[in-house]
């Protein structure tokens, strides 16, 4: 059996007034995430390291910035695309470990809704969707509440 892992990083701007879509659930507050897509940063971060995991590129390579057909798309789709490249070389997903850095508003009352939506569009079992949390105390651009970042590490598994 082969194991491979995978890293994602990203952040984007926010901005008042835009809806604020994380995790695969749009989160009710004042600012959301400014991007060509609907700019759900958690789903971005796992489809980058699903797609480093395999070998695949990155994101932007699949889903560029500059083709209009994905201007305002929901993520989700871009996820279930990347699951659909994955499989059809034969990879399966083990767990995946994610980490969101945002000052406001607080994520973890709408983390079991984003666990299940994640693993819905995956095809894994929620348990293996981990979400977790945290600020940066006041520090840098998302303790500015300018942008939120987030991190994602992946296993994926071909037998």
């Amino acid at each position: 059996m082969k194991i491979r892992t995978g890293f994602g990083y990203d952040v984007h701007q926010l901005k008042e007034g835009l809806p604020f879509w994380l995790g695969g659930i749009q989160v009710p507050h004042t600012h959301g995430a400014l991007g060509h897509s609907d700019a759900d940063v958690l789903i971005h971060v796992i489809c980058d390291a699903l797609l480093g995991a395999a070998n695949l590129r990155d994101i932007g390579f699949h889903f560029p910035d500059t083709d209009p057909q994905y201007k305002g798309i929901d993520s989700k789709r871009l996820l279930a695309e990347v699951v659909r490249l994955l499989t059809e070389r034969g990879y399966s997903i083990s767990n995946i470990d994610s980490t969101i850095c945002l000052e406001a508003p607080k994520v973890n009352p709408h983390i079991p809704e984003m666990q299940r939506v994640l693993a819905e569009v995956m095809g894994i079992e929620e348990n293996d969707v981990s979400i977790k949390a945290t600020t940066t105390e006041k520090l840098g651009f998302v303790g500015r509440r300018e942008g939120v970042a987030a991190y994602a590490s992946v296993l994926i598994m071909q037998p």
